[in-house]
């Protein structure tokens, strides 16, 4: 809901994610969240929502929420796990994490910074449907399970070393972003 340029940080990311070439976007967020809910419909766009019935068990269980819902089109063969706290990153960082994953698809993809992997995670078919019924505590022990191959690309965006969670951290990334 902050300010990002012209709009918010929730509108800017998803029209950002439709820029590089998503299909499909759905919203993880609390039942009670409903200001974030009408964010997302003011921003005009085919966004789909998703309620997390306990959030207080933390990111993986959004993950876990998306997983086992029903409304995903056939089509869609790879999931995009973004965080909702990184309107910073390049437009350019996205669309190479996902032409990467086009061109080895059976594989998890993750952009890397410095040779450390980074969020958003590409989780192709297999590994999504395994979320679903994961026992795992978070991402990175589901991850560091999975039999899928893991990949990363190597990039160059300063942004993928922040993600916001002070006021600091806002600010911080208004300045990559350019809007400071």
């Amino acid at each position: 809901m902050l300010p990002w340029g012209t709009t918010t940080v929730l509108d800017h990311l998803i029209r950002q994610w439709t820029d590089a070439g998503a299909t499909q976007i759905a919203l993880v967020r609390a039942a009670e969240d409903e200001a974030l809910d009408k964010e997302r419909l003011r921003a005009g766009t085919f966004t789909d929502s998703i309620i997390n019935p306990a959030p207080e068990r933390g990111m993986f269980s959004s993950i876990q929420c998306a997983a086992q819902w029903s409304g995903w089109k056939a089509a869609v063969t790879h999931w995009i796990i973004a965080l909702g706290d990184q309107p910073h990153l390049q437009l350019g960082t996205l669309k190479r994490l996902v032409e990467a994953a086009r061109n080895e698809a059976p594989a998890v993809w993750q952009p890397a910074r410095s040779g450390r992997p980074r969020h958003p995670v590409v989780l192709p078919k297999s590994a999504f449907e395994r979320v679903r019924t994961s026992m795992v505590s978070d991402l990175k022990e589901f991850l560091n399970s999975a039999p899928e191959v893991r990949r990363t690309v190597e990039i160059n965006d300063p942004g993928l070393d922040l993600d916001i969670d002070t006021p600091d951290d806002y600010e911080r990334a208004k300045r990559i972003a350019g809007l400071a």
